[in-house]
């Protein structure tokens, strides 16, 4: 039976080479890079069919949840900029643009 390894520890395995880590995907609703935690957030809902995710932070998608319903963000879809729209997205959007990625805090309830 032949060895897997070698007795003096040389390997036929060329060295690997450092490799570069991938650049955070960008939030979709705010936009800065996404820190260590990232939701997969279905934009339209799938109790509403969805099926498409885009990358959030947790405290954009909570945002997002606090602020529309189902059958409203429905309607936006894939279109942030829609979202954005919202006065209250808007204040959101520009309040938290100057925190860190992977900040968080609490979100008030759904205002409806």
């Amino acid at each position: 039976m032949a060895r897997k390894h070698s007795k003096h520890g040389l390997t036929d395995a060329p060295p690997v080479e450092d490799e570069v880590a991938p650049a955070p995907a960008p939030c979709w609703l705010c936009g800065r890079p996404t820190g260590k935690t990232i939701v997969w957030h279905h934009p339209v809902p799938k109790s509403r069919g969805g099926r498409d995710v885009v990358p959030m932070h947790p405290i954009c998608q909570q945002t997002v949840t606090a602020n529309f319903t189902n059958s409203e963000l429905e309607r936006h879809g894939m279109d942030a900029e829609g979202l954005l729209a919202n006065p209250a997205i808007r204040k959101f959007v520009d309040w938290v643009a100057k925190k860190d990625p992977d900040f968080t805090a609490t979100i008030t309830k759904k205002q409806r």
